[in-house]
C-alpha cells in the first residue's frame, strides 16, 4: 500500500527532470552569458529597468480585468511607495482602499 502512494509514471519523472534540466540550464546560462557582456553605462541601465518592466507587465493586466477599483488600489499603492518609501505601509494603504471601496458597494 505504501509502495503505491510513492510510485510514479516513468513519463512523469522524464518530464520533471527534463523541466528540472531546462530550468537549470537558462539560469546557468544567463550567468555565463553574463559574465560575458562589458557592463556598459547603457547595459547598466537596461539592466536597471527590467524589475520596473516586470512588474508593469505583470499588474497592468490585472488592473485591465478588475476594472476601477483595482486601478484605485494600484494608484493608492504606487502614491504611497513614492511618498514613503515603505512597501509594508503602501500594502497596508492598498488593502484599506479596497475595504474602503467595497464597504461603499464598487
Amino acid at each position: 500500500m505504501i509502495e503505491a502512494s510513492f510510485s510514479a509514471d516513468g513519463l512523469f519523472l522524464v518530464a520533471v527532470l527534463t523541466m528540472t534540466l531546462v530550468t537549470y540550464t537558462m539560469r546557468a546560462g544567463g550567468y555565463w552569458v553574463m559574465g560575458r557582456v562589458p557592463l556598459t553605462p547603457r547595459v547598466r541601465r537596461a539592466l536597471e529597468s527590467l524589475p520596473g518592466a516586470i512588474i508593469v507587465s505583470t499588474i497592468l493586466p490585472i488592473a485591465l480585468q478588475g476594472g476601477i477599483p483595482v486601478v484605485i488600489c494600484l494608484v493608492v499603492s504606487a502614491t504611497v511607495m513614492a511618498v514613503v518609501r515603505k512597501d509594508i505601509i503602501a500594502v497596508v494603504a492598498a488593502v484599506g482602499a479596497a475595504a474602503a471601496i467595497r464597504t461603499f458597494g464598487f
